[in-house]
């Protein structure tokens, strides 16, 4: 067979390793031991963004430049800038006519004085007036035409971003183009209402108007999209003005746009805009604090961008019902905080995307749950911050990761079971597949129909050609090593759920607690058998795949003798095993179970809760099991009551810190495993 190596060029490279989300689901796996939900500790990851990821900023980040930026924006001027200079060059033009005919004692310059004396106070109706006025200043025609201009370029700029420019030395077959252009815009968008609008068409249109477009769209609908938010921003610009500077600019509008030869055109191309976006917030004002006064062109732009902020301050905020990052639109993002924030948006779909992908999380009608997977990690997070605190004189009980953990290789293997973390045997995995192949190729080829290949075998038979080299592994052909087995242990953890334990601030740290022990257990000691049970008014067995998201319960009672009951049977189907049980509370006993099943509460303890929780307890007693108690809180009470556990079983009690119990009970659980 002959093998080609070259350059890979289609799509992500292959060999890649996968993306490591194993510190988010750790950042997240704080929040959710403290009670957060998965979909809400998520959130807040992405909002935080993750530490050392590169630098890259989270969403609260993005939104704090967001609303800065807005507060800039609403700070930079006025929106009545072209409306003042508009004014400022009729004042001037007329003035400079004024002067020109000061000097002449004639009729006509005294009816010319009094003609302009005549003008209306409307700017707009001024210009109107004007137009057809006789000019005898030249260098007030200048200014006049100059004020024209003016309107000329900020009213295209208002609807096109960037016309100013384009017009700043306007002739008229600039014009002509400008009105072709407006033509031939409005009648491919009729073609696509009608559904025979091409991708061709649209590049055409571009190859011939393309300058006047620096946006650079690709297709139509980049187009439309552009062009609508800027006439939108344009009607949000007239609605934040007086009604007498709204009357005034829009009265200007539509001369300037009469005198063009763009008043019907561009009255086709805001219709067909507002019925493609009527989403945009058309004719709603915005306030503007600023001194400066901006012009139409500037203005427009200034609202659109604050349009755009505030969709997109909306999006980053992710405070609705089902809010995804694919909500956030990455072109908004680019225009808004640049290149670099779309690399940061980009890093966190990919956490959120990675976190699914590598199954970790899984997304079950609407709602976010950690998978097995999950749960197992942080279970190994929770042990190694366990082992990361004990102290530095206890050497040998650190992390073990390689495959000795469990005892030395044996030689043996066995099937590789779904959360096994013991290393492949690689051999015997690949020669249960061959086998299987072989299995196959018999069943599916018989030798007569085998092919022969030249020359002959043994005794001048010919000679079956072999099977593909290739091998296909399946799941079932996987094996692990085994190694030697120790002692085993039945351990019992037995955590209180009641709702103290979330007034207390401990409920986070009994959580961590039990699944570090739970991945202990699996990974150093997969021999035992471990059973968690929680108890509140009642005890239940608790799954490890449930301790991460579980909750605490909101009722009264703290039912040790109900979890002493679970925790015996578990132990008595474990008969040959060293027994081990773990208490973790923070108050006494209050409740018990009655014949009947149901459970009894009373505050304080009755005398039959006390004597039915001690009747258990001198049960494990008989069955060898030492009860150590882990004491959360310091009630006299609670004292009292487990010195006379300790009195009666020989265990022993601790009263550690929540932030160091998982270090007590790992490191008790230890001891006494390596006392057996």
């Amino acid at each position: 067979m002959v093998y080609r190596y070259g350059e890979y060029h289609d799509g992500p490279d292959p060999l890649a390793p996968p993306y490591d989300v194993r510190a988010a689901l750790d950042e997240m796996g704080d929040a959710i031991l403290s009670g957060s939900t998965p979909i809400h500790a998520l959130r807040d990851l992405l909002k935080r963004g993750l530490p050392g990821a590169q630098d890259r900023r989270g969403l609260d980040d993005m939104l704090r430049e967001v609303r800065r930026r807005r507060r800039e924006l609403r700070e930079r001027g006025r929106l009545d800038g072209t409306l003042d200079r508009a004014r400022s060059l009729l004042d001037k033009a007329i003035g400079q006519e004024r002067a020109e005919l000061f000097p002449d004692p004639s009729d006509d310059a005294r009816l010319r004085e009094a003609s302009l004396d005549a003008l209306p106070d409307d700017t707009a109706s001024a210009i109107q007036e004007l137009n057809s006025y006789e000019w005898r200043s030249a260098a007030a025609r200048r200014t006049f035409e100059e004020l024209r201009d003016l309107l000329r370029r900020e009213v295209l700029d208002s609807q096109f971003k960037g016309m100013r420019d384009a017009l700043a030395n306007p002739d008229p077959a600039a014009m002509e183009r400008i009105r072709q252009m407006m033509s031939d815009l409005n009648d491919m968008l009729d073609r696509d209402a009608r559904g025979e609008h091409t991708q061709a068409d649209f590049d055409s249109f571009m190859s011939r108007y393309g300058d006047m477009f620096p946006e650079k769209p690709r297709t139509l609908d980049e187009l439309v999209d552009a062009l609508a938010r800027r006439a939108a921003a344009t009607q949000r610009m007239l609605a934040s003005l007086t009604p007498r500077q709204r009357e005034e600019l829009a009265n200007l509008i539509n001369q300037t746009l009469d005198q063009a030869g763009l008043s019907e055109q561009m009255r086709r191309l805001g219709d067909s805009l507002y019925a493609r976006r009527p989403d945009l917030a058309w004719g709603t004002p915005e306030r503007l604090t600023g001194e400066d006064p901006m012009g139409m062109g500037d203005a427009v732009s200034a609202l659109e961008e604050l349009a755009d902020l505030t969709q997109l301050e909306a999006a980053l905020r992710q405070d609705y019902p089902g809010a995804r990052l694919d909500d956030i639109d990455e072109a908004a993002i680019r225009r808004a905080l640049g290149r670099s924030a779309v690399d940061d948006l980009e890093a966190l779909k990919r956490i959120e995307r990675e976190l699914e992908e590598q199954g970790y999380l899984l997304r079950r009608r609407g709602k976010l749950e950690l998978t097995p997977k999950a749960v197992r990690r942080l279970g190994e997070t929770a042990l190694r911050r366990v082992f990361s605190s004990l102290d530095a004189g206890r050497r040998g009980d650190h992390d073990q990761r390689d495959a000795g953990s469990a005892g030395e290789l044996t030689g043996s293997s066995r099937a590789w079971r779904f959360g096994d973390e013991q290393p492949i045997d690689v051999v015997r995995t690949l020669v249960n597949g061959i086998r299987r192949g072989d299995t196959a190729a018999r069943r599916t080829v018989s030798p007569a129909r085998a092919p022969v290949q030249r020359g002959d075998g043994p005794g001048g038979h010919p000679r079956v050609a072999a099977a593909s080299p290739r091998v296909r592994l399946s799941v079932d052909d996987f094996e692990v090593s085994e190694t030697e087995r120790r002692s085993a242990a039945a351990v019992c953890l037995l955590v209180d759920l009641s709702y103290s334990m979330a007034l207390r601030g401990t409920w986070a740290a009994a959580k961590q607690t039990a699944l570090a022990l739970q991945a202990l257990v699996a990974s150093k000691f997969p021999q035992d058998a471990v059973q968690i049970v929680g108890f509140s008014n009642y005890a239940r067995v608790l799954q490890p795949d449930e301790l991460a998201g579980l909750d605490w319960d909101m009722v009264q009672g703290t039912n040790l003798h109900h979890a002493l009951l679970i925790a015996g049977r578990h132990l008595d189907r474990h008969p040959d095993f060293e027994p081990v049980v773990l208490v973790v509370t923070d108050g006494e006993p209050t409740a018990h179970l009655m014949r009947n099943g149901r459970s009894a509460f009373e505050w304080p303890p009755s005398p039959e809760t006390l004597e039915l929780t001690l009747a258990e307890v001198d049960k494990m007693t008989r069955r060898r099991a030492t009860i150590n108690v882990f004491m959360l809180a310091a009630d006299d009470r609670l004292k009292e009551f487990v010195d006379e556990v300790a009195r009666r079983n020989g265990g022993r009690v601790f009263s550690p810190s929540a932030d160091r119990l998982g270090e007590y009970v790992v490191s008790d659980f230890l001891r006494q495993r390596r006392s057996r």
